[in-house]
């Protein structure tokens, strides 16, 4: 495989890897109560952070285009996710998501034209076999409600970071991912407020679960996944996504001490080989470039909220 191709899915990788931290953060610093307002905390700081920085607004069509994409992939994610989770043993709600990764290949086929090789098809099913295995047998308690938002939240995802890769934003990933961050924040903040009511202080360990929730497992991860959209196909982006489970197992086994059973290390090696299997050889035929105008486009799309003759910002970190 190409070396390109290789730091592009490690990049990527990052996404995924950051996301499974989160179920460990969350579990040892975060409080139980406020999934919503901790929804709103993850996305609207990190958004308007990097929106300072990178001082770059979103022009023309990609107001709403960005809004669109955000609602699919952020915003209404992190809702469907919460009702998943409240209303479904976590192995069944983790395992209904790794789904995503057939679900991304099938939608990249119908809006992006990618037709994904066999090998790719047959990586997706490994990879949510094993995570089947290293989820392990929750309870059968099977809820109707949660499996639609599973079902939905999973389509919506997939349609969303297709829209992201057909559209093409006209600028990097990273202010593009503050686009994002910043209307989910303002969608989740009043619904959190209406339904949690407004926050209570928070204890320093808690603040700093939120603001690695936000700044590494938010903001940092999402302009990896971007990155990765931009330079690899969609499907294979969405297969590289079943790490998001892997990562969480192995840093409960490394840092809280858990035990891994045998099955379940089976469905880690499952997990690994099917995102090896999936990834491509050579690179693929028009790639995009984060931070390069779309040949269609021009960068009159992209406003700044300071000195307009001042250089756009197209700033790429290592690593939603």
């Amino acid at each position: 495989m190409e070396a390109n191709l290789v730091r592009a899915a490690l990049i990527t990788a990052l996404a995924p890897v950051a996301w499974g931290t989160t179920y460990w953060v969350t579990r040892q610093w975060l409080p139980p109560d406020l999934p919503l307002t901790g929804s709103a905390i993850r996305a609207l700081p990190a958004g308007l952070l990097v929106l300072a920085v990178t001082r770059t607004l979103p022009r023309a069509s990609w107001w709403w285009r960005s809004a669109v994409i955000s609602v699919l992939t952020v915003g209404g994610l992190f809702v469907l996710l919460y009702v998943a989770g409240t209303r479904l043993p976590s192995g069944v709600a983790a395992t209904l998501m790794a789904s995503s990764s057939l679900a991304m290949l099938v939608v990249a086929r119908i809006l992006l034209g990618e037709k994904a090789s066999r090998r790719s098809y047959a990586g997706a099913f490994v990879g949510l076999a094993g995570v089947g295995l290293l989820i392990g047998g929750d309870d059968a308690r099977l809820d109707a409600v949660g499996i639609g938002a599973s079902i939905l939240a999973v389509v919506s995802s997939s349609i969303g970071f297709a829209l992201a890769k057909r559209w093409s934003p006209p600028v990097g990933p990273l202010p593009f991912t503050g686009w994002l961050l910043t209307w989910a924040g303002v969608m989740l903040t009043p619904l959190a407020l209406v339904v949690e009511g407004p926050p209570r202080g928070f204890s320093a360990p808690e603040l700093g679960g939120f603001a690695y929730a936000a700044l590494v497992a938010t903001a940092l991860a999402y302009v990896c996944w971007f990155y990765g959209l931009a330079r690899l196909p969609a499907g294979t982006v969405g297969i590289i996504g079943l790490l998001n489970p892997l990562a969480g197992a192995m840093l409960g086994v490394l840092v809280a001490g858990e035990t891994m059973t045998m099955p379940q290390a089976l469905g880690a090696l499952s997990i690994a080989a099917g995102v090896a299997a999936a990834l491509p050889r050579s690179r693929p035929d028009s790639p995009t470039r984060p931070g390069s105008p779309p040949r269609t486009r021009s960068h009159r799309h992209v406003g700044r909220l300071s000195n307009p003759a001042a250089p756009t910002q197209h700033t790429l970190v290592k690593s939603a």
